[in-house]
């Protein structure tokens, strides 16, 4: 396995289901994020894509002009996911419960995750699961920055610097036979930390992890 047991660990150890019982319509990441985000989307994604985005909220950054032939939602919060305009469907499910995505094998082109991937305790299960339901040729992509739930992120990720937060995806990647070598997008902040910190826009660090199923 790729991560020892004690590094799956969360400080709430509680029913993830309960922590995201209630919405929470606010974006977790700054506006320069969402930008270099959509604008990463649009260079990589393309028009009549089947879309899997997992571990999605009420909004996705998908480039508006961009229509897609299908976008399937996941996430643990079911009022969020019915919020969100470019989900054509969704489902709710715990994957540290339950990492068996209920999708049909090779069925998406794309598969995205936006600042979640802390969050995963099994992630070995989950990107095996990423790669079955990829078509030969699918792209994923899972951005981050350095916010988080902290009571909720595993220790591996808590505990990290934002360079081997970097190395940890890119080993998830590699821990399942059959993806690309990943590429790794980094746009660090130039806003000091204190202002980072204080909220000062631009301040959020952003990057990608983005391999394909070869």
């Amino acid at each position: 396995m790729l991560l020892r047991p004690n590094q799956r660990i969360k400080l709430d150890d509680t029913d993830d289901k309960l922590f995201y019982d209630y919405p929470r319509f606010v974006t977790h990441v700054d506006e320069g994020f969402i930008q270099q985000l959509t604008d990463l989307y649009r260079q990589r994604l393309k028009p009549d894509m089947r879309i899997f985005d997992m571990m999605s909220s009420w909004v996705s950054h998908l480039p508006e002009e961009m229509q897609f032939a299908h976008v399937e939602g996941h996430g643990l919060n079911a009022e969020e996911l019915a919020r969100n305009p470019r989900l054509d469907h969704y489902f709710v499910q715990d994957l540290n419960a339950n990492p068996q995505l209920p999708l049909k094998d090779e069925d998406f082109d794309a598969v995205l995750n936006c600042v979640s991937v802390q969050y995963l305790q099994y992630p070995e299960a989950v990107f095996s699961e990423i790669h079955r339901i990829l078509k030969p040729g699918g792209i994923a992509i899972f951005s981050f920055s350095n916010r988080m739930f902290y009571q909720k992120a595993i220790q591996a990720w808590r505990e990290g610097s934002e360079g081997s937060r970097v190395e940890l995806v890119k080993s998830y990647f590699s821990s399942v036979p059959g993806f690309t070598t990943p590429e790794v997008i980094t746009r660090q902040s130039t806003v000091p930390n204190i202002l980072q910190w204080l909220g000062a826009g631009g301040g959020d660090p952003f990057y990608a992890v983005i391999a394909s199923r070869s």
